[in-house]
């Protein structure tokens, strides 16, 4: 059976991360090595350069394991723990602006959790200059926000949440079209408020 567009789009950024995920893991032992023979003297670890290599390894690492879930084939029955939803979504803001304060202390389905780390890319596109992200889930409704009085809202890119007009938005702005095929998918219904100075989506 032909694959549908929105599964495909899964499909690739499965096979994207899975590709990603082996040679970034590779220079990470490598860098460990490394750092063993600094140990024995060998290796000097002093210096930029390595710590540049240190951090972007770490960054590359967070950002493919949020991808995997974000973008990838999230199968009914898969089950994401408190944990591991708590360290993918600390992994791509560490050392940044954004303060996150994530509620719930509870395992949950990879398909609502997939539909929760797209709603917070698509919060991000807004968030040149940082912000406080809240994100709680009370009596099944999720709510995702973000606050900060320097919020970059392109409103016309946000209508197109809600808007029943299909069309493809630039490569950037992927999250906002994958996030309306993932609440089709969970059968949820999407509210979005605008300000100056908070957004916040209900689903």
């Amino acid at each position: 059976m032909p694959q549908s567009k929105p599964n495909l789009a899964s499909l690739i950024g499965s096979r994207i991360c899975h590709d990603l995920i082996s040679p970034i893991g590779a220079i990470g032992n490598g860098l460990e090595l490394i750092e063993m023979g600094a140990i024995d003297g060998k290796v000097s670890m002093d210096g930029p350069e390595m710590d540049l290599i240190r951090q972007s390894v770490i960054n590359a690492n967070a950002k493919i394991r949020f991808f995997r879930v974000a973008y990838g084939i999230a199968s009914p029955g898969q089950n994401i723990s408190h944990t591991e939803i708590v360290s993918l979504l600390n992994g791509v803001t560490a050392g940044g602006r954004t303060n996150l304060d994530w509620k719930p202390v509870t395992d949950f389905p990879r398909t609502e959790i997939k539909t929760v780390l797209l709603a917070f890319q698509c919060l991000e596109s807004a968030m040149a200059f940082g912000g406080d992200v809240i994100i709680r889930n009370k009596d099944n409704i999720w709510q995702v926000s973000v606050t900060n009085a320097k919020l970059k809202i392109d409103t016309g890119l946000w209508e197109t949440l809600t808007a029943s007009i299909e069309s493809d938005p630039a490569p950037k702005n992927v999250q906002f079209a994958l996030l309306k095929f993932a609440l089709a998918d969970t059968e949820r219904a999407l509210k979005v408020t605008l300000s100056p100075q908070e957004i916040s989506l209900w689903f």
